[in-house]
């Protein structure tokens, strides 16, 4: 039997190491391999894949193309990505976890400005089976670089999302300068109201789950809305127990109840999670 190990808002089969790293579409090398441990000016994107199959494709390949055209200043070619991503799939089983890194070989040419074209790394792993248990999340003000562009620079949330385990949190909670919730550590966060879907108005990495959730939510006739949302709201909600529920979302799992923000108690209700999951499932899955 695989080995099954916590991974934060899943479970991971085989213990949660990389299986296979290939860089270009030729498995990595010991220098490929030297230059992605040294590459911290990157962006990537994460993904279950399922019989050579992935929710929300598309959208993958337009956040790596729109971040490489940010970072690298020029356009990332999706039938590359597509490319790469199946000679990757070939040497995996038909269910891994995979994720796409955006780097450059030439990294110290690119922060001098030099139009260099970026390379391209596939990491996979064994898959995780979403969380379904309810977490804690301990607030913390907290801003990450670019926060619409899902980089490498990590450390920052990382290293607060250790204190918060290490204060008995499952994860924590980034609130602004100004007040406003904004995300989890590697996810979004949404809220329910009975009636309708808000996600918080901050400065947040629009998440490919959270963007397939307002997928399912519009087809299903349910609204889903942006609004500034303070710590001071919570107390207000969490007062009427049909009021609010809260969840997390991201490439794992997409509606993890939260069961309470520091010292507010949160709804956990297994109908609203359904609804959420359901319309998640509603995405068809796009083969590679």
């Amino acid at each position: 039997m695989p080995k099954v190990v916590a991974a934060g808002l899943g479970t991971r089969e085989g213990g949660g190491v990389i299986d296979r790293v290939e860089v270009n579409g030729a498995e990595a090398d010991n220098e490929d391999l030297k230059v992605l441990a040294r590459a911290n000016y990157s962006h990537f994107s994460s993904m279950q894949v399922r019989d050579r199959a992935v929710r929300g494709l598309d959208l993958h390949l337009k956040r790596l193309d729109d971040s490489t055209r940010e970072l690298f200043g020029t356009g990332l070619d999706a039938d590359r990505v597509c490319s790469v991503v199946r000679h990757a799939l070939h040497a995996s089983p038909d269910a891994v976890t995979l994720r796409v890194t955006v780097f450059s070989r030439h990294q110290d040419a690119v922060l001098r400005g030099e139009d260099v074209e970026p390379d391209l790394a596939v990491t996979t792993s064994a898959p995780i089976t979403a969380r379904t248990s309810p977490v804690r999340l301990r607030t913390v003000e907290y801003e990450r670089d670019l926060p619409h562009v899902k980089h490498a620079g990590t450390f920052g949330l990382s290293l607060r999302r250790r204190r918060a385990v290490l204060a008995g949190y499952d994860d924590m909670l980034f609130t602004d300068r100004n007040g406003r919730i904004s995300e989890a550590s590697i996810s979004n966060i949404g809220f329910f109201d009975g009636e309708r879907v808000i996600w918080p108005e901050a400065a947040v990495l629009p998440g490919i789950t959270m963007q397939l959730l307002q997928r399912g939510l519009a087809a299903k006739g349910i609204p889903s809305d942006r609004r500034e949302i303070h710590l001071r709201d919570l107390g207000v909600w969490a007062s009427d127990a049909l009021a609010l529920a809260a969840f997390l979302s991201n490439s794992i799992s997409p509606a993890v109840p939260v069961a309470g923000i520091d010292e507010a108690a949160l709804t956990v209700d297994p109908d609203v999670r359904d609804l959420l999951v359901n319309c998640y499932e509603t995405n068809p899955w796009q083969t590679v």
